[in-house]
This record gives structure tokens, sequence and C-alpha cells, in this order.
């Protein structure tokens, strides 16, 4: 008994330590909202940081360890990025992997290369439109709330 709980403990420790990056955070709103501005978001593609952080919140509620199974395709990270177009997850056949990168990139608590690859999707796309819960909750909407007092 004591040995299969120690060899439980032990196998716990190194599952920990072989699956860095996976554990994400979630931003706080005012937080992403400075990121966002500190990285050119505000009049990219014609939009202003308010949609962004609405798209955030409802695609993923500001967690970067966001991840959602489509069937065919997964979302990753707190833009929810799709595997069948923007990344490499290893399981999504034909995948485009526009953003050449591996999709477990997205769900760690470093969103340098999310968003880096938002702004190609955006760019691409001329808009937000590639994700669906911007088109639902945040086009044509007053956004003004989500970057209030920030």
């Amino acid at each position: 008994m004591r040995r299969s709980m120690l060899f439980f403990g032990f196998l716990l420790v190194f599952l920990g330590l072989a699956l860095p990056g996976t554990q994400g955070k979630r931003i706080p709103r005012c937080d992403l909202v400075k990121i966002l501005r500190r990285h050119g978001f505000e009049g990219f593609v014609g939009k202003t940081v308010a949609d962004w952080v609405c798209l955030v919140k409802h695609e993923s509620n500001y967690n970067t360890a966001a991840f959602n199974n489509n069937g065919p395709s997964r979302d990753y990270g707190i833009f929810q990025i799709n595997s069948r177009y923007w990344c490499n997850d290893g399981k999504t056949r034909e995948s485009k992997n526009a953003c050449r990168i591996n999709c477990s990139k997205f769900r760690d608590d470093n969103i340098e290369d999310d968003i880096r690859c938002a702004k190609q999707i955006a760019t691409e796309a001329r808009g937000l439109t590639p994700w669906v819960a911007w088109r639902k909750y945040c086009q044509g909407k007053t956004l003004s709330s989500y970057v209030k007092g920030c």
C-alpha cells in the first residue's frame, strides 16, 4: 500500500513537471485592456480594444488555458484560436497551421504568441468575423463597459 502511494505521489510530481505551460490563468479585464493597448489593438483592423475584450470575454472568459473541442477541430487559448486553420495540434486533419505554431502554445499564460496569431487572423479577415462570439455578442453593440475604469 505504501509503495503504491509513494509511486502515485512521484507520478503526480512527474506529470506536474512534464506538462508545464498548460496551467494558464485568468487575466483580469483591466490587465487585458492594458496588454491589448500596449500591443496596438486600438484601431487595429478598424476595431477598438473594447471589441477585443468583448471577444475574449465571450470566447474564453479571459482564461489563457481555455479549450473547446468542436469535433473535427479544436479552439485554444484566450482568443480560442482554431486548429483547422491557424495552429497544429497533431489531431486536426489537413490543418493549415497558418500561424506556424503548435496549438498547445496558446494554452499557457504567455499570450505573446496568441496576440501575434490573433492579429494575423484579423488581418487576413479584415476584422473579427472569424470569431463566432464576437459576431454574436459584440458586433454592432455598445462596448464601452468592457474598458470602463481601465
